[in-house]
């Protein structure tokens, strides 16, 4: 079932998201996306494009963003939430409707479905599929842009469907899947592509059952590569991860510059390094040809390491301790 969510997530994009109650809506430039797991990275990749940079706000926490009432009434509020019962999104809705907020609803069902319904709130209702979130982001991402009123960005996302070519990307996957056996990957990219690398971060942690980490460049180059100025002492340490590098040519130059010199710096004291260069039609292709990789990537090595790819069991039994 996993491996053929993969293979079909092209097929996401076909999707024409509706909103219910949607002469409720009142439109705002400004969104916050209360959001927590998939529906988090949807917002974020939302983000990587130019125009939404500053205008959407990710709150992944309990309640709201710590701003004044009347700036958070300034804002449309997406409660996001694959299963609908995500609790930190609850929360936030139920303060987002005790503050008489702008609100909305994505989600498949659960509470918020059901409190979008009974306050008459806009929602969309998110294909019921039982599929993971963090494998829904083209069902997450249309539902947030739909309700955000961005129709020319969801005809764009519509051509997915035939620009994603699944089949090229596996073999790129699966090399860099052996690559990685044994290792801790970390996934550097700029700031404003952090969210591509934390897709990855999450991919890993979630499908392959492994440890991974993500950060970003400027912020990295004034502490976190001081870590791995491997000693004799630290080699062993150094030598349990691998890099991955994901470079964009439409970075800010001196930042095209820093990933490059890291990525040198790095193989110079003998530590693993993988530069992928995002390739793609558009920025959205660029975009998704990435979560494909991320995805199959990930897959790949869940099989060498022999767990089971859908299900996160650790998430679960957390779940279990907080209600006990």
């Amino acid at each position: 079932m996993f491996k053929q969510t993969l293979e079909n997530f092209p097929k996401q994009f076909e999707w024409q998201p509706e909103i219910d109650n949607a002469e409720k809506l009142t439109p705002k430039e400004k969104i916050i996306v209360l959001g927590m797991g998939g529906s988090h990275l949807a917002a974020d990749l939302a983000r990587t494009w130019a125009p939404y940079w500053g205008k959407i706000l990710v709150h992944s926490d309990y309640g709201l963003p710590e701003l004044k009432d009347e700036e958070l009434a300034s804002y449309l509020i997406i409660a996001s939430s694959h299963s609908g019962n995500t609790e930190e999104v609850v929360d936030g809705l139920n303060v987002a409707l005790e503050k008489n907020l702008t609100v909305v609803v994505a989600a498949s069902g659960g509470q918020l479905l059901e409190t979008a319904q009974k306050q008459i709130l806009p929602y969309i209702k998110l294909p019921a599929e039982s599929i993971q979130p963090r494998v829904a982001l083209g069902h997450s991402l249309l539902a947030i842009l739909k309700l955000a009123g961005q129709e020319e960005t969801i005809k764009e996302l519509h051509e997915l469907v035939h620009m994603l070519k699944v089949e090229e990307i596996k073999p790129e996957a699966q090399k860099l899947a052996e690559k990685l056996r044994g290792q801790v990957p970390i996934i550097y990219a700029s700031t404003r592509k952090l969210p591509l690398a934390v897709n990855w971060k999450v991919k890993f942690n979630e499908t392959a059952k492994i440890p991974a980490f993500a950060n970003a460049v400027p912020e990295l180059n004034h502490n976190e590569m001081a870590g791995f100025d491997v000693s004799t002492a630290s080699r062993e340490l150094g030598e349990k991860f691998s890099f991955i590098i994901l470079e964009d040519k439409y970075d800010h130059l001196k930042n095209q510059k820093r990933l490059a010199a890291l990525a040198e710096l790095f193989k110079a004291r003998g530590l693993a390094v993988e530069r992928i260069q995002l390739q793609g039609q558009n920025h959205w292709h660029k975009i998704f040809s990435s979560v494909v990789m991320a995805d199959w990537t990930s897959y790949y090595l869940a099989e060498f390491y022999g767990v089971e790819v859908e299900n996160v069991p650790t998430v679960e039994e957390f779940k279990k301790k907080l209600i006990g």
